[in-house]
């Protein structure tokens, strides 16, 4: 294992340390707790709040989301491992600002459990929270047993449109039906074509031999639908765009915003290969682009890869993707076609 680490056991903290030296201006701890990072200038008095949090390795997910037009806080566990309960309640006291909270974050046993715990911890102290789960992998369950399926890349749109809904005044309520929304009209499909490594553990959390790809693999080496030899990139865009144009599905006349994300170890040059092909295919089924965003939205560790989300816009969506936000993890908002 070749990392640029001190003590795999320190890395997940150490990380925090640099973001935070790095990053001062933007984000700080949030009380009681080393685990939890908020807006620098928050809480946001008169605004809804906005919480996620996950297992590290994952940036820009989650902490790469918290700012203005974003999110107000995140918890963050060891890599791959879910945050605790106390840091989420610790993250939910200090963003809240009498508005509400909304807890959004990726389908996940152990991120569910835990956010449910901590919803149910701050209603006692008369924090009101709400909780919307993102499960846009449209590979990890059928389309009935859709809510089940886990959250890969598509979860950057469910942030970007909360916030920017958050900012407006709105209410929990509000807030919480059009990150909803989000959820409803967004779909997934990645491939995998090398694991990570997961410091803490040493060695890959997978094998892929060295001219194979595994089509629909999640982002913590989930298995995917198919492991086979590699394909090229119009072949490997072709498929995944097709199986996610197929399952909401995506009509003649729909418009969406296209995520073309990296998964770590992938160049933008290949990022930029795949689009290529899927605008393509998209524009053979009467679909419009509005939007595009191509680079690292969620990643894994070092993992080569990628994913195709597609989000089905309407007005307000299309609106609010388009509203102001900010994050240093982030330069590149929106590429209008």
């Amino acid at each position: 294992m070749k990392k640029i680490i001190n003590d795999p056991e320190a890395f997940v903290d150490e990380v925090i340390e640099g973001i935070l030296l790095a990053h001062p201006n933007h984000l700080k701890r949030c009380d009681n707790t080393e685990r939890g990072l908020m807006r620098a200038d928050g809480p946001i008095e008169g605004k809804v709040a906005i919480a996620t949090g996950g297992g590290s390795g994952h940036i820009p997910v989650f902490l790469g989301y918290v700012g203005p037009g974003l999110l107000d806080g995140v918890s963050i566990g060891n890599v791959f491992s879910s945050p605790s309960v106390d840091a989420m309640v610790e993250v939910t006291r200090s963003i809240n600002a009498g508005k509400g909270v909304l807890y959004l974050y990726g389908n996940y046993s152990g991120d569910t459990m835990n956010f449910d715990m901590a919803a149910e911890m701050c209603e006692m102290e008369d924090i009101e929270v709400r909780s919307v789960r993102v499960r846009d992998d449209v590979v990890s369950a059928p389309k009935e047993a859709a809510e089940t399926r886990r959250a890969v890349a598509g979860i950057f749109f469910s942030y970007k449109i909360a916030g920017a809904k958050a900012d407006t005044g709105a209410s929990l309520d509000e807030v919480t039906a059009v990150a909803q929304k989000v959820v409803e009209n967004t779909c997934s499909m990645g491939v995998a074509l090398s694991p990570c490594t997961i410091p803490a553990v040493g060695k890959p959390t997978f094998e892929l031999g060295e001219n194979e790809m595994e089509l629909g693999m999640g982002i913590h080496g989930e298995r995917g639908i198919e492991r086979e030899p590699i394909k090229t990139a119009d072949e490997i865009a072709d498929i995944m765009t097709n199986r996610v144009l197929d399952d909401l599905p995506f009509v003649s006349g729909d418009r969406v915003a296209v995520l073309v994300n990296g998964l770590g170890a992938t160049p933008p040059e290949e990022l930029y290969l795949l689009f290529r092909k899927a605008s393509q295919v998209i524009a053979s089924r009467g679909v419009s682009i509005e939007r595009v965003f191509i680079g690292e939205y969620a990643t894994s560790m070092e993992m080569a890869g990628a994913s195709i989300s597609l989000l089905k816009l309407d007005d307000e969506l299309l609106t609010l993707l388009d509203a102001p936000a900010y994050s240093p993890f982030l330069m590149q908002w929106r590429q209008s076609r």
